[in-house]
């Protein structure tokens, strides 16, 4: 079903962006023509750009109805009330506003998400409630406080947007190059071909980057659930995850990014190794 749910808010992202083109065009007079380098470059930008900030703006609509989130807007007991007030206490000790809390039902792992650092959710799972104590659950929720503290949400919106923009001008600017027939002019089947074609090989290099910078990320975040709560809590829920089976940590890819711990490795890990992360809380709060 949360495959589902992506594949149709994918497209809902893509239709909304050729709707506002059309709009742009037919009541605003505002044309973008793509045949020019500017027009090229602009048009790469509205789709690079639009897209990573609609999927930002939806994220928590997405994250709730993808990941079957429940929302704690009453507690319904002791557990869910100290839940919240951990959040709150963390979040006022972070200068952030109090994001919504929520439980989702899945194998151990959080994940926070939210377009705005006073707009935000903050979500645990079921499998990491009855695995970690409350210390340890406290550490995660910090490293997820943290990531909103830090904007990494926008940051990675940013980032993922400027990479879309080349990749989509680089690989449109070679393909109209390669698709010129003998007489000097595009084969237009064979530009999409080819473009299409670049589109994928780029967009690997570009979530090569991006995946570098977010294991750069989870440093920082990881620092900051130390300076929240302390070492021991995020120390010992890392080195229980550590012990889990990666198949089983999964989340969605739109929430992998910023969940606690990731899965894939090499230049596509979101995280770094959690033995790289526990070494690097002993030598952090040592300092």
């Amino acid at each position: 079903m949360s495959l589902i749910m992506l594949i149709v808010m994918n497209l809902a992202v893509m239709g909304s962006l050729y709707l506002a083109l059309f709009i742009l065009s037919t009541f605003f007079g505002i044309h973008i023509d793509s045949q020019s380098m500017g027009g090229l470059f602009m048009m790469a930008a509205f789709f690079g750009f639009g897209g990573s900030f609609l999927s930002l703006f939806l994220s928590k609509w997405m994250a709730v109805r993808g990941m079957g989130v429940h929302i704690i807007e009453q507690p319904r007991d002791e557990f869910e009330r100290w839940l919240i007030a951990t959040v709150e206490k963390q979040s006022r000790a972070a200068g952030i506003g109090m994001p919504e809390v929520g439980i989702f039902d899945a194998a151990p792992n959080a994940f926070a998400t939210g377009w705005d650092k006073n707009n935000a959710l903050v979500a645990v799972s079921s499998g990491l409630v009855q695995m970690m104590s409350r210390d340890e659950i406290e550490g995660v929720l910090a490293h997820e406080i943290s990531h909103i503290k830090n904007g990494d949400m926008v940051t990675m919106t940013l980032m993922q947007g400027v990479l879309n923009t080349f990749v989509i001008f680089i690989s449109r600017i070679l393909a109209s190059m390669l698709a010129k027939d003998r007489n000097g002019s595009t084969n237009q089947m064979m530009y999409f071909g080819i473009s299409f074609a670049l589109e994928m090989v780029f967009s690997l290099f570009a979530t090569a980057i991006l995946m570098w910078y977010s294991r750069h990320r989870e440093f920082k975040a990881d620092e900051g659930a130390v300076t929240l709560s302390g070492a021991n809590g995020i120390y010992y829920a890392l080195a229980k995850l550590g012990k889990v089976p990666k198949e089983q940590l999964a989340l969605n890819d739109d929430y992998r990014a910023f969940g606690i711990v990731g899965f894939l490795g090499s230049f596509f890990a979101s995280h770094p190794p959690i033995e790289a992360r526990l070494r690097h809380i002993k030598e952090f709060a040592k300092a």
